[in-house]
């Protein structure tokens, strides 16, 4: 009857060989993928900040509507008291209209002065704008140069990432579901992506803490599945290193020159 951790062990090396594989092709493409995703962010910030102060804009134009409708109101108003003086009936009356033509008078200066204000916060608004538009501007190049710059990283190695990734999906499906879960986040957890190891020189592959030698026999046999203790690092295997006999080095020795002495 075959092992089956053992065979469980090879289903993930053998999946852990392919991962490995995909990593290095990804590799390559550096921290171009981060980069693009990061200039993309930075743009819909730099959008939603022109939305924004397109709206402020509006918001100031209408202002200025308003207050232009409200001047025209006021004047109306200040042509039915000139109207009312005409026809006055005493000093009192005629006081208490003037009055009132001062303080629609007062309130036309305030309108004014709002409605100046408001053109004067439109014109910087828009000096703003031009400029998160001319950055806006240079980021969409940028976005546009890296996305290139990604595009052919990619179509150079896209046909032996998608037979890779097909290898896979077959390989995981020889890989029990607990175990795939296990091995998946394991994976994730570590920044080299190696969540199967071996034992080498009697440390784990992976962090390199010494595994004792009971704990070494133990993997030897196959009969479970283990894991480092330190890490959490499936150890499928131990790496026997033989080393080379150093020969040593043959000593001469130099004889020394006699002079003889007349």
């Amino acid at each position: 009857m075959e092992n089956t951790v053992a065979k469980k062990l090879e289903a993930l090396e053998k999946l852990q060989a392919l991962d490995s594989k995909i990593d290095e092709i990804k590799k390559v493409r550096g921290a171009l993928p981060e980069e693009v995703q990061d200039l993309e962010d930075e743009i819909a910030g730099y959008q939603t900040r022109i939305e924004k102060q397109n709206e402020e804009q509006k918001e100031l134009e209408e202002a200025i509507s308003a207050n232009k409708t409200a001047i025209k109101d006021a004047e109306k108003l200040i042509k039915k008291y000139e109207e009312q003086q005409m026809n006055v009936r005493n000093n009192r009356e005629y006081d208490a209209i003037t009055k009132e033509m001062e303080l629609q008078q007062l309130e036309i200066q305030i309108l004014e002065k709002r409605i100046k204000e408001s053109h004067g916060k439109i014109d910087a608004k828009k000096e703003e704008m031009g400029e998160t538009k001319n950055i806006l501007s240079e980021r969409e190049k940028d976005l546009k140069s890296k996305k290139e710059e990604l595009a052919n990283i990619v179509k150079e190695s896209e046909a032996d990432e998608q037979k890779m990734e097909k290898d896979r999906a077959k390989a995981t499906k020889n890989v029990e579901e607990r175990l795939l879960k296990s091995y998946d986040k394991v994976r994730t957890n570590m920044r080299n992506g190696l969540a199967v190891v071996p034992v080498k020189r009697g440390a784990c592959g992976g962090c390199f803490n010494v595994v004792p030698p009971q704990k070494q026999a133990e993997i030897r046999e196959k009969k479970k599945v283990i894991v480092c203790e330190h890490c959490g690092r499936i150890l499928s295997d131990v790496e026997d290193v033989i080393e080379e006999e150093v020969k040593p080095k043959r000593r001469t020795t130099r004889k020394k020159a006699t002079t003889e002495k007349k």
